[in-house]
């Protein structure tokens, strides 16, 4: 991905996830969000179950609501309808105890500029 933007997103979650979190238990592999109704969605982040946790354990790849103010989810949807771009998740970190996930408004990259990047490296 060519990454155009970042954004600061809170993030909706369980009791339990939280802990896994605190573990340092999650993967971002394969994760994206996207906008349904107006509303900001983080799809296939993985944490997985809180090892002291009980049957109120939490599903591991559930879909999690992302919070965001109004106008930055209103300027998303405009930037991702124009022009083939997508919202993928760069790192997730506690703020004064609020976990918080960095988007990032990507765009998808041919294989020659994949090329020139590795060759770059």
């Amino acid at each position: 991905y060519a990454i155009l933007d970042t954004f600061e997103a809170g993030v909706v979650l369980v009791g339990t996830e939280v802990k896994a979190l605190r573990d340092g238990k999650a993967s971002l592999v394969d994760a994206y969000a996207t906008i349904d109704d107006g509303e900001v969605w983080l799809r296939g982040l993985h944490i997985p179950e809180y090892g002291n946790g009980s049957w109120t354990n939490h599903t591991p790849r559930r879909t999690r609501k992302l919070l965001m103010h109004r106008r930055e989810i209103d300027s998303l949807t405009g930037k991702i309808r124009e022009g083939n771009q997508t919202l993928v998740p760069l790192s997730m970190y506690f703020n004064d105890g609020r976990v918080k996930v960095e988007l990032a408004l990507a765009k998808g990259k041919q294989d020659y500029d994949k090329r020139q990047d590795i060759a770059r490296r």
